[in-house]
């Protein structure tokens, strides 16, 4: 059994879409997060240990933070073909993607919202905004995907920041023509259904 914690319109909303794509058999427990707006709480049914979202239990196991689950999802259900198998010569820059929107992306998107993302030594670490659009942009030249023809997880993690504002990936036809394709995919459709909880009767 899979049993996704999740709040509306949050990082968890990605997730629904993932078990969507993935065809999975998971049930949605809806919880309470405190917002950046100062909104919401922390609520005592989430098992996540910072009351945050996603939260992922499988079979009694507790998985959190997006790029854990995605990958977990990812190599849980391989026929999907979202996440390419070990051996694979996509697998290695699959996993730069997931690991890159973690340690750079959202980084530097979040410290850029907060007016901090031009300092000298987040800059030596993190690189820019300018870099980070390059490589996003050098990454879909000729392509469909981040992997070629074929989407996959990492496409669903990166397009899934476009979706949510789209100033936080990089301006032009390639990105636009990219998140068209992501954004149309039926499974998205089905989540998006999903992601708010169903009225009370």
């Amino acid at each position: 059994m899979l049993t996704l914690y999740h709040s509306p319109q949050s990082r968890s909303s990605r997730i629904i879409w993932l078990l969507e794509e993935l065809g999975a058999d998971y049930e949605i427990a809806y919880v309470d997060i405190e917002r950046a707006d100062g909104s919401g709480r922390q609520d005592p049914r989430n098992p996540h240990p910072d009351k945050k979202v996603p939260a992922l239990v499988h079979d009694g196991a507790l998985i959190t933070e997006s790029i854990a689950i995605i990958q977990y999802l990812g190599d849980l259900f391989p026929e999907a073909g979202l996440a390419p198998k070990i051996g694979n010569k996509d697998r290695g820059p699959y996993l730069t993607w997931l690991a890159y929107y973690a340690g750079v992306m959202e980084p530097l998107i979040v410290l850029g919202f907060l007016g901090l993302g031009e300092r000298e030594g987040l800059m030596r670490n993190f690189r820019g905004r300018v870099e980070m659009d390059q490589r996003v942009v050098s990454a879909l030249a000729g392509k469909d995907y981040l992997l070629g023809s074929r989407f996959s997880a990492a496409d669903l993690l990166i397009s899934s920041i476009g979706q949510w504002a789209r100033e936080m990936l990089p301006e032009g036809e390639v990105v636009d023509a990219y998140l068209t394709r992501c954004m149309s995919r039926p499974a998205l459709a089905r989540a998006n259904a999903k992601d708010a909880a169903p009225a009370q009767a």
